[in-house]
């Protein structure tokens, strides 16, 4: 029998924020949501820069967008909030953890998402929380 965990993903391993952070620095479950109105028991993070993109694009502060290089310090999942009904077999390659992430290194640059994409993307958002559909399974 094999008691070793199956490695979900390779990585390298993307957190898209707003926070102004420091290589070494530790992303920790227990902060308030971007997405919801409470603190979140795990860390999300990602495989693709384009979902990394979107994290940073639609945080809730006004602060500036940033797309770090993490690493997991511990064992980590699929994102059940995509993976189980929005994008079987997580293509996204979205990942959460209950575990801190340690920043490596912050990119320099990265092409956003056009302005009309990310109105787009809000807007839908807007309309799932008035339909009450906005859940995060946390």
């Amino acid at each position: 029998m094999n008691d070793k965990k199956e490695v979900l993903d390779q990585g390298p391993f993307f957190h898209g924020t707003k926070a102004e952070l420091k290589i070494g620095d530790l992303l920790e479950p227990q902060h308030l949501s971007n997405y919801q109105d409470k603190k979140s028991n795990y860390i999300y993070f990602t495989a693709t820069l384009d979902a990394a993109k979107w994290g940073a694009e639609l945080a809730s502060s006004k602060s500036k967008e940033r797309i770090y290089i993490v690493e997991p310090t511990g064992d980590f999942e699929n994102d059940p909030n995509l993976t189980d009904k929005k994008f079987p077999g997580n293509p996204t390659r979205s990942y959460r953890s209950k575990s801190p992430l340690k920043i490596i290194a912050e990119l320099g640059s990265w092409e956003r998402h056009s302005e009309d994409e990310i109105n787009h993307m809000l807007t839908s958002l807007k309309k799932l929380r008035e339909q009450g559909k906005a859940i995060i399974y946390d």
